[in-house]
């Protein structure tokens, strides 16, 4: 018979780093429905409900990254005071001392959890000191909150934003917990406007819901999990076991993997955020069938992007400043990017590559315009065109997930050197459930958009009861794929 355990419950509220409170989690789904439950009942009362969800999403945040919480709230009071003072200051000079301020302590707050032991290993190299890494915690998503923040005061700075006149309103926008740690990346101008209105939640709004739930589900725990545990991370622990085909099928199923850990986070963030009544911007849009780098990256990480090109690119002169200063701002914002995701060398070579191949597209672009804007490329132009902007992508992810540099040339002396062609069968029988898993998620990322639109839009016109069955049938079918360990989000690192 069942015995009732007050420990179990219990231990939901105490931090364990091994197991973060994640939407793909049993225990996520029990605790958001009895959250819906009360976030209903306050839905009317402003202050009522702004407590409410921010003090969950402090226990969702604290579930993460224990009593790190409190640079959550530290950060949220500062910056908030200190954007009241850019509003209200008169003084244009005193108001870039200040806007200085906030980012000097944003960034400084990211430099020392993200880069202290990466300054500090060049330092020890550079003077010939023996480097012992200091024991500096990394708190979850805390690139996202910054740089969420940190629109919030540009946006004030700027003047196309005024302040919120209670702190509270401001922690519920920077904490809000469907987005908080890993994205996607809300601007306070798209967001803080939706906290005042009243909260409306329409049939066709819980339909793209759980479209967008079940999707990010099959994506993060069917695909991405699956490929990971069984293959991928295999392959990049320790690629010189393994032949070039072996690694080469790594690397595409690592650009799989992290493209539905993700999108997948991103489609459960959104949906979970429209049950609730607040409308985010699509994350990603289909980005493999890019057939150029510049296509790519406006439908990779779309909130990133964005947010690099308005508030960095933009601030360094855009393409407003002649074309070598352009690929320039270009170079430095990808650069930017690069280390934006990881401190580390790769990270940097990642960033790099990117701006690079951005840099000779619009050369290319410039040399060779199209004689038609609205001239359709032939079927063969296109492929090429995909085919050599998906590798090199691939190519680009080899330095992004390896561990280290030295990985990441194994990775690439096993591809160069040591392929072993003639295992090939061998590899498909060997590896066939893997195989058949990662062919199902690119061949649902590659489905025409009218496909998808269908199979969306039929959710969202059956009946509640369609609904419920349709989210059920994905429940079971995660549960069947579903690890022994909880597989955090690739993003949490970041």
């Amino acid at each position: 018979m069942y015995q009732f355990d007050i420990n179990k419950i219990w231990n939901q509220f105490l931090y364990n780093p091994e197991e973060p409170l994640i939407f793909s989690s049993g225990i996520f789904l029990f605790l958001f429905s009895a959250f819906m439950l009360v976030y209903f009942s306050l839905h009317k009362h402003h202050r009522a409900k702004t407590t409410f969800v921010t003090l969950f999403s402090l226990y969702f945040y604290y579930k993460s990254s224990g009593l790190y919480f409190m640079i959550l709230i530290g950060s949220t009071v500062v910056d908030y005071t200190l954007a009241n003072f850019i509003y209200k200051q008169k003084n244009q000079l005193y108001k870039n001392i200040i806007l200085i301020i906030s980012v000097v302590l944003n960034l400084g707050l990211l430099a020392y959890f993200k880069y202290t032991n990466f300054f500090y290993e060049i330092f020890c190299n550079l003077t010939h000191y023996q480097f012992k890494p200091m024991d500096i915690f990394l708190p979850v998503g805390v690139s996202f909150f910054t740089f969420q923040s940190l629109s919030y005061t540009f946006d004030i700075y700027r003047g196309t934003l005024k302040p919120v006149k209670n702190v509270l309103d401001y922690a519920f926008f920077v904490s809000f917990f469907p987005q908080l740690v890993a994205g996607p990346i809300v601007r306070a101008s798209d967001f803080i406007p939706q906290l005042f209105k009243p909260v409306s939640v329409t049939k066709d709004m819980i339909g793209k819901a759980v479209f967008l739930i079940g999707s990010g589900l099959i994506k993060k725990a069917v695909i991405a999990d699956y490929i990971s545990v069984n293959f991928v991370d295999r392959i990049f622990d320790n690629p010189t076991l393994y032949s070039g085909l072996e690694n080469l099928a790594g690397v595409y199923g690592y650009a799989l993997q992290i493209y539905c850990d993700f999108s997948g986070y991103s489609d459960m963030a959104i949906g979970i955020a429209l049950l609730m009544g607040f409308h985010f911007n699509i994350n990603f849009d289909s980005s493999y069938q890019s057939i150029n780098i510049t296509e790519f990256w406006r439908r990779w990480h779309i909130s990133l992007s964005t947010w690099l090109k308005d508030y960095v690119y933009i601030t360094m002169g855009g393409n407003k400043k002649g074309k070598i200063r352009t690929y320039l701002n270009l170079f430095l914002t990808m650069l930017i990017g690069g280390l934006w995701h990881g401190a580390g060398f790769r990270f940097i070579i990642w960033g790099a590559m990117h701006g690079i191949a951005l840099i000779f597209h619009k050369g290319w672009m410039l040399v060779f315009p199209p004689k038609n804007e609205n001239l359709k490329f032939s079927w063969l132009t296109k492929s090429l065109s995909w085919l050599i902007t998906f590798h090199f992508i691939c190519f680009c992810w080899i330095f992004f997930r390896a561990e280290n540099m030295k990985v990441a040339t194994q990775v690439l002396t096993q591809i160069s050197f040591h392929f072993k062609p003639e295992i090939f069968f061998e590899f498909i029988n060997g590896y066939k459930t893997v195989l058949a898993v990662a062919f199902f998620g690119y061949f649902i990322h590659f489905t025409p958009k009218k496909w998808e639109s269908f199979i969306e839009n039929t959710v969202i016109r059956s009946p509640l009861v369609i609904k419920t069955i349709y989210l059920i049938f994905i429940i079971l079918i995660v549960t069947q794929f579903k690890s022994a360990e909880i597989q955090p989000f690739i993003y949490f690192q970041f």
